[in-house]
C-alpha cells in the first residue's frame, strides 16, 4: 500500500515531482524514488508484504520496465507458484514483484488474473510509455494529467491540481497506455455491471445462503492473510460484526475501533460484541458539537469528495483512522459495500424490483468515486490500509445473481446475509435493524449546518479540476419521485446548489440542532435520586 507519483516526458521537473510525492507522504512510511532524464518515479510505501525487500520503484531484471504499485493482490501466492513453474525466478516474496513478473509473462492479459485491491503504473523506459491499471471496483485510486511535454500520474487528485490542467481518473476496471503529448488510450478489462451475466439467478434461499456464506468467508479470509495486527472498523452493525468475528478467529490479537456519540446505540452494540468476543475495543467518542468548520474543511481536503453524505461519513472516519494509526495498526477491515450489494438502503424499498436492480447497478458503478474514495482517502491519510471484503468481485458477481426478494424480505434489509450467518452471529446483532450512526446521533445534522460552504471548500482546493460538485443521489432520487431514469438524468446534469437551497438547508439544520436545547429547557427536571439504582 502507499501512494504513487510518476512524471514522464522530456519536461519532467524534479522539483515539481518532489512536491507531488510530498503531498502523498501521509499514505506511507518510506519514500522511495528513481530518477533519470525524462522519467521520475516514486512511491510513498506503507510496508505490509515482504516489508524489507519490496522496495519500489520495482525494476525488471533487464531494467526495461519500472513498476510503481499501490495496494495488494491477494492471490499473489498462487500466481507466484504458477510463474515459478513457468520458469520465473523471484528475488523476494512480495506481491509487487509478482505483478511485474505476471505482466512480463502474460502481458496485458495479466490483469484478468489479479484478485485484489490495487492500482499501478508500469513504465517502459525506452518508449516513454506508461501502462496504468486500476482494480475492478476502484478500491484503490489512480489519476493522471498532461502538461506540455509531460504526463503526470498520482494516487490522489491533490497531488496533481498544482498543474492547473484537467485531472482525469483511471476508471475502475480499466487499463491502458499514456505518454507525454499523446492522448491516453484506456479501456475496460472487466465489465463490472455484467458480472454474473449468463449465469442462473439464485432464487432458492438455502442455496443462496450457502453461496453467500462461502463467498464472504473466502473474501474476508483472503484479506486477513497478513502477519500484522489487524484492526476492524466496528459500527455495531451486521457487516462490521461479521468482519470482527472472522478476524478474531484468524488474528486473536486483533483490535476493534468504533467512533460515535457517547451512549449511542452504535457504541452499546459494539461494546457488547467486543466484550463477548474478548476483543480489545477502542472507542473514539464524538459529539455533534465537536464537528465544526475546521473538521468539515479537513474532511473535504483529505477526501476530495463532493457529495454531502460522503462528506459527513468522512468527517466521522477521520478521527477513527487517526486512532488506528496511534495504535500502530496498519491493516484494517471495514464493512463498506454491503448496503449497496444486499439492499441496505431505504431507497431500495421505494422502487419496484426491476428498478431496484437497476438502482443496485448504479450504486455499484459509482462506488469508486463515493464510498470507496472516502475509505481510501481517510484511511491512507493516516497510513492505514483499509480492506473491503464485501466488495470482492466474486461477492459482487454473486450479489448480481440474487433477486431483490432475497435481499429485502419482510421489511428486513440484507436478509440473505443474516440467514447465511445465522449460527455465527449473536441474536442481538442478527436481529438489529439498520440504524445509520450519522443519522441517529445528531452528527449528520450538525454537519448539515456547514453544507452551504461545501462547494466553495471543494473548489478552494481546486478539486473541481477533476470532479464538479455533485448532489447526493439519494436526495435526487427522492426529488424525482423515485423515478430512476429522471434521477440519473438529473444527476448527470450536476447543477450546483442554489442560494435558496442553501438557505433552506441552513434554516432546517439550525432548527434541528436547536431541538435538544429546547428539550432540556422544557423537559421535566430530574431529582437527585433519579440516578440511584433500585435495590436488588
Amino acid at each position: 500500500m502507499g501512494g504513487i507519483a510518476v512524471s514522464l516526458g522530456p519536461e519532467a521537473d524534479p522539483a515539481v515531482f518532489r512536491q507531488m510525492l510530498a503531498i502523498l507522504a501521509p499514505r506511507g512510511e518510506v519514500t522511495e524514488t528513481r530518477s533519470e532524464t525524462g522519467l521520475l518515479t516514486g512511491v510513498r510505501r506503507l510496508p505490509v508484504v515482504d516489508r524489507k525487500r519490496a522496495v519500489q520503484p520495482w525494476v525488471s531484471a533487464d531494467e526495461r520496465w519500472v513498476l510503481c504499485y499501490n495496494g495488494e493482490v491477494f492471490n499473489h501466492h498462487e500466481l507466484r507458484a504458477e510463474l515459478t513453474a513457468l520458469g520465473h525466478r523471484f528475488r523476494g516474496a512480495s506481491d509487487t514483484e509478482v505483478v511485474l513478473a505476471g505482466y512480463l509473462h502474460w502481458g496485458e492479459a495479466m490483469v484478468s488474473r489479479l484478485r485484489g485491491e490495487y492500482a499501478f503504473v508500469i513504465v517502459e523506459r525506452a518508449s516513454g510509455r506508461a501502462y496504468l491499471v486500476r482494480d475492478p471496483l476502484g478500491v484503490k485510486p489512480l489519476y493522471w494529467t498532461q502538461t506540455p511535454g509531460c504526463v503526470h500520474v498520482a494516487s490522489e487528485v491533490k497531488a496533481l491540481v498544482g498543474f492547473g490542467a484537467p485531472v482525469t481518473e483511471v476508471p475502475p476496471g480499466h487499463h491502458g497506455w499514456v505518454q507525454a503529448d499523446v492522448a491516453a488510450c484506456l479501456r475496460p478489462y472487466v465489465n463490472l455491471l455484467a458480472l454474473g451475466a449468463g449465469l442462473p439467478i439464485v432464487d432458492d434461499p438455502d442455496e443462496a445462503a450457502l453461496l453467500v456464506r462461502a463467498a464472504l468467508t473466502d473474501s474476508i479470509r483472503a484479506r486477513l492473510d497478513t502477519d500484522l495486527t489487524v484492526g476492524v472498523v466496528l459500527s455495531g452493525g451486521l457487516d462490521s460484526s461479521l468482519a470482527l468475528l472472522h478476524a478474531r478467529e484468524l488474528h486473536p490479537d486483533c483490535v476493534a475501533v468504533t467512533v460515535g456519540v457517547p451512549e449511542s446505540p452504535d457504541l452499546r452494540y459494539a461494546r457488547r460484541l467486543a466484550k463477548d468476543l474478548g476483543v480489545p475495543h477502542e472507542v473514539v467518542e464524538l459529539q455533534p458539537r465537536d464537528i465544526r468548520l475546521a473538521q468539515i474543511r479537513e474532511a473535504i481536503r483529505i477526501s476530495e469528495l463532493t457529495e454531502y453524505g460522503d462528506i459527513i461519513n468522512a468527517v466521522v472516519s477521520v478521527p477513527l483512522f487517526r486512532r488506528l494509526r496511534e495504535l500502530g495498526v496498519k491493516v484494517a477491515l471495514t464493512g463498506d459495500g454491503s448496503d449497496e450489494l444486499f439492499g441496505g438502503y431505504p431507497m431500495y424499498h421505494r422502487v419496484g424490483p426491476q428498478d431496484a436492480h437497476r438502482l443496485f447497478l448504479h450504486k455499484i458503478s459509482n462506488l469508486g468515486r463515493t464510498e470507496l474514495q472516502r475509505v481510501d482517502r481517510t484511511s491512507m491519510a493516516y497510513g492505514v490500509e483499509a480492506r473491503v471484503p464485501f466488495l470482492d468481485p466474486r461477492v459482487v458477481e454473486l450479489a448480481m445473481r440474487l433477486p431483490i426478494g432475497l435481499k429485502l424480505r419482510a421489511g428486513q434489509e440484507k436478509w440473505i446475509v443474516r440467514r447465511a450467518f445465522a449460527d455465527l452471529l449473536p441474536d442481538y446483532i442478527r436481529r438489529r435493524p439498520k440504524n445509520p450512526m450519522s443519522y441517529s446521533s445528531g452528527l449528520h445534522e450538525r454537519a448539515r449546518l456547514y453544507k452551504p460552504v461545501f462547494a466553495r471548500l471543494h473548489r478552494s482546493f481546486r478539486y473541481d479540476l477533476a470532479e464538479p460538485v455533485r448532489r447526493d443521489f439519494g436526495r435526487v432520487l427522492t426529488s424525482c419521485g423515485n423515478d430512476l431514469d429522471r434521477a440519473i438524468a438529473a444527476g448527470r446534469a450536476r447543477p450546483d446548489y442554489t442560494v435558496l437551497e442553501h438557505a433552506r438547508d441552513l434554516v432546517g439544520a439550525a432548527k434541528w440542532n436547536a431541538l435538544p436545547v429546547v428539550r432540556r429547557l422544557v423537559g421535566p427536571r430530574r431529582s437527585p435520586g433519579d440516578d440511584v439504582p433500585s435495590p436488588g
